[in-house]
């Protein structure tokens, strides 16, 4: 069985159209699997036209916006039970030029169980973010990478492809994290994992159509606060349990992980 990629939607009416067309043509080799969150601009409903004409894309529809990571959990499901392989996950705003999709499918046939389109290793770029941001997301990527032991530069990207054994190695469906901090998560369990992880230079550009739905700071700081406390909880794992006990523990972890 061929591979998929997996592309989470959400009020993606601007890109889907040209987006299912780019993918199809830099690699007609892959099913494309669209998750559409019950996109009220009918993002959804454009992919379904578009899947019609091209073929090889399906479209899964949700009934409601749930976050990014479970949107992932559902997509990544559907394509393992399919017995896609590999599995790989891309933006649906053109942040990820489709033209890169060949060279991570090169990457895991030549080799390698997880190939990332990284922003962080020689030759990868963000020329259109401003100094500031450019600082701020290495710094993160690289606090993550040493507080939690990652064998990975770019932690946060959502351009990646996995063998599919790999993604049922690291329980994916057991993943909790369900927004931008997902990308940390399965960055981690595929550290610990020791899964041969090979990174390949991307330009990552902002969204030219629609609007971005991150709060860039507010992400930031969650995310920052989470990776801290995972990396307490490896490094010292009787103290995290004891904390995790206490009232102010358990509403800490109510916060991260609420059920």
């Amino acid at each position: 069985m061929a591979g998929a990629v997996v592309i989470p939607t959400y009020q993606e009416a601007d890109n889907i159209v040209e987006l299912l067309r780019a993918v199809r043509r830099h690699a007609p080799e892959l099913t494309v699997m669209v998750v559409d969150d019950n996109s009220p601009d009918g993002t959804g409903q454009l992919a379904e036209e578009v899947a019609r004409e091209l073929g090889g894309v399906e479209v899964i529809h949700r009934a409601s916006k749930e976050g990014l990571g479970a949107a992932y959990r559902h997509g990544f499901r559907h394509a393992l039970d399919g017995g896609h392989d590999p599995v790989l996950q891309m933006d649906a705003d053109f942040s990820h030029d489709p033209a890169v999709l060949p060279h991570l499918l090169a990457a895991i046939e030549q080799g390698a169980e997880v190939a990332v389109g990284s922003r962080y290793v020689p030759g990868g770029s963000v020329p259109s973010w401003t100094w500031l941001r450019r600082q701020l997301s290495r710094w993160g990527n690289s606090y993550a990478r040493r507080m939690l032991r990652l064998s990975m530069r770019d932690a946060t990207t959502a351009f990646r492809a996995y063998r599919a054994d790999v993604l049922e190695r690291i329980d994916i469906d057991g993943t909790r994290a369900n927004g931008y901090l997902f990308q940390i998560e399965t960055a981690f369990r595929v550290s610990v994992d020791g899964a041969r992880v090979e990174e390949h230079p991307i330009t990552f550009v902002d969204r030219v159509a629609g609007a971005s739905k991150m709060a860039v700071v507010r992400t930031m700081v969650e995310t920052e606060l989470r990776v801290t406390w995972w990396g307490l909880s490896l490094r010292a794992p009787a103290l995290s349990e004891r904390v995790r006990r206490t009232a102010p523990g358990r509403y800490v972890m109510s916060r991260i992980h609420p059920s």
